[in-house]
């Protein structure tokens, strides 16, 4: 089955990745000695919870130490070089280290390991590269062995190789039995990017329903719900996680997404408007829902006559072929039918057209309203920019009346 992109009307909601490599010192760079302080504080508590996370690991532990104090030396000079976000000399010192034949498995896997995490942001392929060598390696103690398999499920995902990011965290639940949230959510999004959604459904439920439940979560399982034709389902949680945080927009957003999604228009444009009457409609996508919402209702075409106009004086929506062309329909579709305004619109839009199609459609309008002369135009610019059936245009063309 072919991996699917959600509709960009639904909120597809952003992986956390958690990456948790980087050390105290190199994340309380520029910070006062306080917030070094509550830097190593926090640090200290991830890392405790990480110990927690893969507790039942089933993998012997390896003893994790340098060979000798040259090797501690060296590896001292790697943490240096990553502290100082130094890349090239990182990198350097990370393959000496596990190009040499006298480093044991913990070396190599620590300088791999260290490698990886400085060119996240970098140069993500080379990222994963050095994390898949930490793992190979095998010297890591379970915690940071672990880490990495996460961290390496997350790459693949977001570089949308989802076969390769659910191997990996199968791999890493059967390793450990962790029950972490976090990954479980991981799993169940790429279940949903793999179009698994009765899985991702089974995932994702305790999540969203639990007392601790992330927004991000309650989103991915409405996303589920919504493509799997569970539209009463996606509406109720949409309208849950709505109600209880009336000043998120991204939450009423994503209810007037699964609004839309469900044909429930009216109030879809109900959500939108009352983001645009606290001045929080800012973005042309929105605007297109909205217009849209309104286009598919009997009585919504003189408010989306309004809203466009408003988006363009806003200049949130572009004077581009999909503005003009809803507006044009918006008039002629209307009540009352305004086919002069119509015609105005069509004649913005038919010079942006990828097809001649619409001007062949303003060549209908003009010679229905007996503008003959203008309609004959628009009939050879349609045959110019090229139509499927020409023989319309030909017809308007061999008028004589």
């Amino acid at each position: 089955m072919p991996h699917k992109t959600l509709p960009t009307r639904l909120l597809t909601a952003m992986m956390a990745t958690g990456l948790m490599l980087a050390t105290t010192a190199a994340l309380a760079q520029g910070t006062s000695r306080a917030e070094q302080r509550r830097a190593e504080r926090a640090a200290k508590a991830d890392e405790a919870q990480q110990v927690d996370k893969f507790a039942g690991a089933t993998r012997k532990e390896p003893e994790g130490r340098a060979s000798s104090r040259a090797s501690s030396t060296r590896l001292g000079k790697l943490s240096d070089a990553y502290e100082a976000q130094d890349v090239a000399r990182t990198q350097a010192l990370a393959d000496e280290i596990i190009a040499d034949e006298k480093s044991n498995a913990y070396e190599r896997s620590v300088a791999a390991r260290i490698a990886g995490a400085l060119m996240l942001g970098e140069d993500e392929a080379k990222a994963l590269e050095y994390f898949e060598r930490a793992l190979e390696f095998d010297g890591l103690k379970n915690r940071e062995h672990y880490e990495v398999m996460y961290i390496i499920a997350q790459l693949h995902a977001q570089d949308e190789r989802y076969d390769q990011a659910l191997a990996t965290i199968d791999r890493l639940v059967a390793e450990t039995s962790t029950t972490d949230p976090d990954i479980a959510a991981l799993r169940g999004n790429v279940l949903l990017r793999l179009e698994r959604y009765d899985e991702a459904i089974a995932t994702l439920q305790p999540l969203a329903e639990s007392p601790e439940a992330k927004t991000q979560w309650q989103q991915l399982l409405m996303a589920a719900y919504a493509e799997s034709d569970r539209g009463e389902e996606a509406t109720r949680l949409a309208e849950r996680i709505a109600a209880a945080t009336p000043d998120d927009k991204r939450s009423q957003l994503n209810l007037a997404a699964v609004y839309l999604q469900t044909d429930q228009y009216e109030k879809a444009a109900g959500v939108y408007e009352a983001l645009r009457a606290r001045g929080e409609l800012t973005e042309e996508r929105e605007y297109r829902n909205l217009i849209a919402s309104y286009l598919s209702l009997d009585d919504g075409h003189a408010r989306a006559i309004g809203i466009i106009n408003e988006g363009l004086e806003k200049n949130i929506l572009p004077p581009d072929y999909q503005t003009y062309i809803a507006l044009a329909q918006a008039h002629y579709f209307g009540e009352p039918q305004n086919v002069a305004e119509s015609i105005a619109a069509y004649q913005k839009a038919a010079p942006l057209a990828p097809t001649g199609e619409t001007y062949l459609n303003l060549a209908r309008l003009l010679s229905n309203e007996g503008r003959l002369a203008e309609a004959k135009e628009a009939a050879q610019r349609a045959l110019d920019k090229g139509i499927r059936s020409p023989e319309e245009a030909r017809r308007i063309l061999s008028r004589s009346n």
